[in-house]
């Protein structure tokens, strides 16, 4: 079973950056399992989104037209990492951002809470 930690989540200003992360645990049993992987994000009152996606070959995809240009994301597979640099954040964007398989979603982690606002 793999279990996703995010952090690096906050409060900034619109215009600010954040760096988040992403966290993979695997059991035994699943070792040398490794994904292509997606930064998803919820708004309050919204439903949960894809952001964008990063397979195991390093090829990323956003599929939020609104992020392209302003997110980055990219993974440390040696260090099972996933990572989300946000740049030219908006209020748009806040949201709880998750980590997950992509395209069949496992369990979901916590989450971290992104709030763009002046």
């Amino acid at each position: 079973q793999v279990q996703f930690v995010e952090s690096g989540g906050g409060l900034v200003q619109p215009g600010g950056s954040l760096r988040l992360s992403c966290a993979t645990s695997r059991t035994i049993g699943s070792i040398g399992s490794i994904y292509n992987m997606g930064w998803y994000r919820q708004a309050p009152g919204k439903q949960r989104d894809l952001v964008a996606t990063i397979t195991v070959g390093g090829s990323t995809n956003y599929a939020d037209s609104s992020v392209k240009g302003r997110f980055t994301i990219s993974r440390d597979i040696a260090k099972n990492l996933v990572y989300l640099q946000m740049n030219s954040l908006k209020p748009e964007d806040t949201a709880v951002y998750y980590c997950n398989k992509f395209p069949s979603p496992s369990s979901w982690g916590q989450g971290t809470q992104v709030t763009v606002s002046s």
